[in-house]
């Protein structure tokens, strides 16, 4: 298996944040809420049903961790290319993939713009991705300009 980037993690935990927390006795823990994009998530943007129980920061970090490694496995399996180009290029993917699902990365030109190693057309596409719920979301924005960061990058 391989290993999280550790950019990615970054990322996910930045722009994700432990949403929704309650205090309940001495323990802090998250809720599930409705994300922009109108899903019901819990944690670091973790997917839920509506009813799941709350979890703790402990917890979240297992999904997180669970949901970074998916989004690993898809990002190397639709961009292989990434496996030979520098980690901060595959975490930038990977956080694409966490936040939008392996689907979107899938049948994107994002897809083949990395494939053919064009960064800047990759960081054109990545531009694209900035809507939720039919408007622009602040939060999108910044997110896709920090992956965009990280691919210009050479490390």
């Amino acid at each position: 298996m391989s290993q999280i980037p550790q950019a990615a993690i970054a990322l996910a935990k930045r722009f994700e944040g432990f949403e929704r927390k309650v205090k309940r006795g001495i323990e802090i823990t998250a809720v599930p809420y409705i994300c922009p994009a109108g899903f019901w998530t819990i944690g670091y943007g973790h997917l839920c049903d509506p009813k799941h129980s709350p979890i703790t920061e402990a917890e979240a970090e297992v999904y997180l961790a669970r949901d970074l490694q998916s989004a690993l496995a898809a990002t190397l399996r639709y961009c292989p290319v990434l496996a030979t180009e520098p980690e901060s290029r595959l975490a930038a993917i990977v956080d694409f993939t966490f936040n939008l699902g392996a689907g979107r990365l899938q049948t994107s030109t994002l897809r083949r713009r990395v494939n053919q190693r064009d960064w800047t057309a990759a960081g054109q596409e990545l531009r694209r991705w900035v809507y939720g719920g039919g408007k622009v979301l602040p939060g999108l924005l910044a997110r896709r300009e920090a992956e965009i960061s990280l691919l210009d990058t050479k490390v």
